[in-house]
């Protein structure tokens, strides 16, 4: 059972940072320098921490860079952060330039499908899927195994399935200010 559509395709209310945190999706083999510091590692997650342009305050992050194994040239950046008032959490997927946005991003846990989200923005370094974490989303990411973000690139293509690990989500998670 996968959880209401309202709760995927919500978009988060309050202003995050938008590229500071989430660079370019790349290569795992072609690793690029991130923005901010890595603090921890935890399973394929990383907490990255980096203060803002303007910002008072350091803000961290976990994330995670992945690319399809079949389709090298598309990858993501999966980006789980607190707001600045600490009263929301959002999940951020950054998806390179050209994919078809009509269509959202889908994503399963562990084979069922939780549901679309919708692209919000896009900018030079790719388009952005952006959802508030409810308490239900966060148990499912917290127990499952594996997740798929899915996504088109045209419509005459199928879905391009992109794997993304869950091991270490809740651990790492936990360790965010």
């Amino acid at each position: 059972m996968g959880l209401p559509r309202r709760v995927w395709s919500g978009l988060a209310a309050s202003a995050v940072l938008i590229g500071a945190l989430a660079g370019p999706a790349q290569s795992q083999q072609t690793q690029q320098q991130q923005p901010g510091s890595v603090r921890s590692n935890h399973g394929a997650w990383s907490v990255i921490c980096d203060k803002p342009a303007g910002a008072t305050a350091e803000q961290c992050a976990l994330m995670q860079n992945v690319i399809a194994e079949d389709r090298p040239e598309v990858g993501l950046s999966v980006v789980v952060l607190k707001t600045a008032d600490r009263k929301a959490r959002i999940l951020r997927i950054l998806a390179p330039l050209g994919v078809l946005l009509k269509d959202g991003m889908e994503l399963f846990v562990d084979g069922n499908n939780i549901g679309r989200a919708y692209f919000t923005r896009c900018f030079s370094e790719g388009c952005y899927v952006e959802v508030e974490i409810d308490e239900e989303l966060m148990k499912i990411l917290r127990a499952g195994k594996a997740a798929v973000f899915a996504l088109r690139e045209s419509a005459d293509q199928d879905r391009v399935g992109i794997p993304i690990e869950l091991a270490g989500f809740g651990e790492g998670y936990d360790t965010l200010p």
